[in-house]
């Protein structure tokens, strides 16, 4: 194995490469020819070549509004803007794992095979701590059941004081004047 394959990519790297589009995961082109060391119109070409080995469920190409939110929460640096002139294809799981079968370099079965364990790690880290994500999602909606019996009660202690600023009339007996 080469050097360059010697050393590995750190899981860190990796990771801040996946990204939330559709409720999916998924790792996009560029990031994706980056890690593999190629260049992404490389990698959207072999795709293209590929196609029925990419459905849709495995690749898609994002619409305009995923795209402009995407690089709005994603992409900070000029540089970085001016590499995404087109729609972005976002790869899941099944398709990074499909890329390794179209770029047949070590380079790229070797961070594919990387790639894999980290997902395989995030699912097992979900899977571990369901429990965990449950209780907060009950304790999130307590939390909202509660902020409106607040809001409530400061509803009613607001009209109260209300009227207490008002005037009352006396009522009951009144003492004769004498006189």
């Amino acid at each position: 194995m080469s050097k360059q394959l010697a050393t590995t990519i750190p899981d860190e790297v990796v990771m801040s490469k996946i990204y939330m589009v559709r409720d999916q995961k998924v790792m996009v082109d560029r990031d994706l020819a980056e890690l593999y060391g190629v260049a992404t119109k490389v990698l959207k070409q072999a795709v293209r070549r590929n196609m029925a080995r990419f459905p849709e469920d495995f690749m898609f190409e994002m619409d305009k509004e995923e795209f402009e939110n995407w690089r709005s929460q994603n992409v900070t640096s000029r540089e970085d803007r001016q590499g995404l002139r087109y729609m972005p294809f976002c790869f899941t799981e099944q398709g990074v794992t499909m890329l390794s079968c179209i770029l047949n370099s070590k380079r790229a079965i070797h961070v594919n095979i990387q790639i894999i364990r980290i997902y395989t790690r995030i699912r097992e880290m979900l899977l571990a701590h369901k429990d965990v994500f449950l209780r907060v999602e009950q304790v999130e909606k307590q939390m909202i059941k509660h902020d409106e019996k607040i809001e409530l009660l400061f509803t009613y202690l607001s009209k109260f004081i209300e009227k207490e600023e008002t005037p009352r009339t006396q009522i009951g007996y009144r003492a004769k004047k004498e006189g």
